[in-house]
């Protein structure tokens, strides 16, 4: 991440409940794992380290081990360094709205589950790429996290322009009755499996509304709740969608949005669990769910919220 070696690196000051989930270990031991699984199964979705790479991971993931065994100091002796989620650039990503003279959004969370919705907190920071110089090289992890899906898989993105429609709860009663009018899709000439005949929104929804996946912008993908505005907490502005932090890019129902270089693989049936295509980034929040960030459109200064979906 490029991080200025000069800056303080975040922590996170809340209360945390070490080891409350039942799960104990640290990201260290988290990315070995994934990366020994993948070798025991040859499974090219997982990830690829060097020897000296490996060596680096047992290393940290003893020391850590070692810290764990002594037990987790008090919370508040132990302010819990943040976990890097994302980096995006302004010249990849147009849609970001950045501050005056910032063109990189970086994303960072806690990796343990925060109180009132138990999920993880996240920070956001923009900056000016160009103003690092000296990059800061190791920045420190929490010694443990609450879930191996809170741990991110580093990955490149490929950002991509797509266009999508709004969820169809979120549209107007007079589209909603018309995407859901059979006849309609037929005088279209939609090339529709004759299993959609019954509930041809659920087409709609699946091929064509809110895009799966990470993505900056783009609409809600409502479900765990009907559509509600978010309303920013300092000018009661309605609240937009910054970045959608996915658990899976595709599922079984929305394989069509599968980039066409992973066609072949959406359609391979199952895989080796945390080594999905689907799931480049190892991240899971919620039970297989999305969380989306919200900004406010009047001020990036104002504070960020989320939501679960």
């Amino acid at each position: 991440m490029l991080w200025p070696a000069g800056e303080p690196w975040p922590h996170c000051e809340d209360a945390h409940l070490h080891g409350d989930s039942g799960f104990r270990e640290s990201p260290a031991e988290i990315r070995l794992d994934r990366y020994r699984r993948a070798q025991r199964y040859d499974d090219p979705y997982g990830p690829s380290f060097t020897p000296e790479e490996v060596a680096a991971l047992e290393r940290k993931a003893a020391r850590l081990a070692e810290r764990l065994e002594a037990g987790p100091p008090a919370p508040e002796e132990c302010p819990v360094p943040l976990l890097p989620l994302g980096q995006l650039y302004l010249r990849d990503v147009p849609l970001l709205r950045p501050p005056a003279g910032a063109d990189l959004l970086q994303i960072l969370w806690c990796p343990y589950d925060h109180e009132p919705n138990w999920k993880p907190a996240t920070a956001l920071f923009w900056r000016s790429a160009a103003s690092v110089v000296d990059v800061l090289d190791a920045p420190p992890e929490p010694y443990e996290a609450n879930y191996p899906g809170y741990v991110p898989e580093p990955c490149l993105l490929a950002p991509e322009a797509i266009t999508e429609y709004p969820d169809s709860l979120d549209l107007s009663p007079e589209l909603r009755e018309a995407v859901g009018d059979w006849s309609r899709w037929q005088a279209a000439g939609a090339d529709l499996d004759d299993s959609y005949e019954e509930c041809p929104v659920e087409f709609y929804d699946s091929d064509l509304a809110d895009a799966p996946g990470w993505k900056a912008g783009g609409w809600p993908p409502w479900g765990r709740t009907d559509p509600y505005p978010r309303s920013c907490a300092v000018c009661e502005a309605r609240m937009v969608p910054l970045l959608t932090i996915a658990s899976f890019e595709w599922d079984g129902s929305t394989r069509g949005w599968a980039p066409y270089e992973d066609r072949a693989a959406a359609h391979a049936g199952a895989h080796i669990a945390g080594l999905s295509p689907a799931q480049p980034t190892r991240v899971e929040v919620g039970s297989a769910d999305n969380m989306q960030l919200y900004v406010c459109p009047a001020s990036p200064e104002h504070p960020h919220t989320d939501l679960i979906q």
